[in-house]
């Protein structure tokens, strides 16, 4: 599909760029051009794809996506190299994750070739706003949700696919440093037969209170329990959990369909295996955790998402008390894996396992 491109009547003038650059933030920072597809069922699918300015969207008040939260997104990063050449991590798994997202949520398929190729469109045009900074890079967020005018309970039969960019810094303040999380107990994140797999925005939703709770409790981020005996852990708000253990293992909770498949989530499987690690996908209680943290078995807690890359948790407080993983720091394999994974997407580290794609 060729992409119309329409001209920009006002972007950012290059010094202003360059000084918001200096301190992204995370998510609060947007480049000048967006990529949006039209999807419509009785026009063939999907047609008029355009790269242009980022700007307002036009939205019916009887938009599907409004009433019945018809919404799908990714979530994946473009880095800049000590080159100056741009790279994507394992793009061709956020394109195939986009569309198993797509079919739990009743919404037609964007084909892997035009996701891909939508990325590289906008990030070659606004390739400037790549952050230099060694902890930046350009957060892409590609997302479709249905646009169709109507109220019915039913799969639309309109769609918009959009891409949009922002220049973002660490996820959390304070960069790669120990978080605290709290265990919710009154709320769950997804039920078995959900969308607990699909990246979809109601499970995000689900999670604010939660997420509120433990901001009031002093905590950076909330962990779920499953929803049926209220006992498993599943996942943080956005990110997925790892378990180090002194005998040489690793737990992770299982893709029991509750649990988004995270891509950074495979890679670290990989990877710990590749350090001598038995990593084992296997159900871990909030007793065990506690326990095996209070009798130090449990050496190291680490999250993992494209947005936080890898971090270590350091606290856990919750309804039934606080306990503190390892030393409560930052732990050695915490570490070593997260600078390993960061080399490879920054070009630093030898991509053994061909995950990058240069874009220039």
């Amino acid at each position: 599909m060729d992409f119309a491109h329409l001209p920009h009547p006002a972007p950012v003038p290059g010094e202003t760029r360059q000084q918001a650059l200096l301190n992204p933030g995370f998510g609060t920072l947007f480049t000048d051009h967006m990529v949006v597809i039209d999807y419509d069922a009785d026009k063939g699918g999907w047609h008029q794809a355009t790269l242009g300015p980022r700007e307002a969207i036009s939205l019916d008040p009887a938009a599907a996506v409004l009433h019945y939260a018809q919404e799908i997104f990714e979530g994946m990063k473009a880095y800049k190299r000590e080159d100056g050449s741009l790279a994507l991590f394992r793009p061709e798994q956020n394109a195939r994750r986009f569309n198993e997202s797509a079919r739990r949520m009743a919404m037609p398929e964007l084909p892997e070739d035009l996701f891909l190729e939508s990325i590289r469109q906008l990030v070659a045009k606004d390739r400037d706003w790549v952050p230099g900074d060694p902890d930046g890079s350009l957060y892409l967020r590609p997302f479709m949700f249905a646009s169709e005018a109507f109220l019915g309970v039913r799969p639309a039969r309109q769609y918009k696919y959009i891409l949009i960019a922002s220049p973002v810094g660490p996820y959390f303040k304070g960069g790669a440093k120990p978080v605290k999380i709290w265990v919710s107990r009154n709320y769950t994140r997804a039920a078995p037969g959900g969308t607990g797999a699909a990246k979809t925005g109601g499970n995000y939703a689900a999670s604010l209170v939660p997420q509120a709770e433990g901001i009031e409790n002093g905590c950076d981020q909330v962990v779920f329990l499953d929803a049926v005996e209220k006992k498993w852990v599943e996942e943080l708000g956005g990110m997925n959990l790892f378990f180090v253990f002194d005998d040489g293992t690793v737990i992770t909770p299982p893709l029991t369909g509750t649990i988004l498949p995270g891509i950074t989530r495979d890679s670290l499987i990989q990877l710990l295996r590749e350090e001598g690690l038995q990593v084992r996908e296997e159900p871990y209680s909030i007793d065990q955790w506690r326990a095996d943290a209070t009798q130090g078995r449990l050496l190291e807690t680490m999250a993992c998402g494209t947005a936080a890359v890898v971090t270590p948790v350091g606290t856990v407080l919750g309804p039934d008390g606080e306990f503190t993983i390892g030393s409560g720091g930052i732990g050695q394999m915490t570490n070593k894996i997260r600078e390993r994974l960061v080399g490879i997407q920054k070009g630093t580290v030898d991509d053994s396992h061909g995950w990058t794609l240069r874009l220039d």
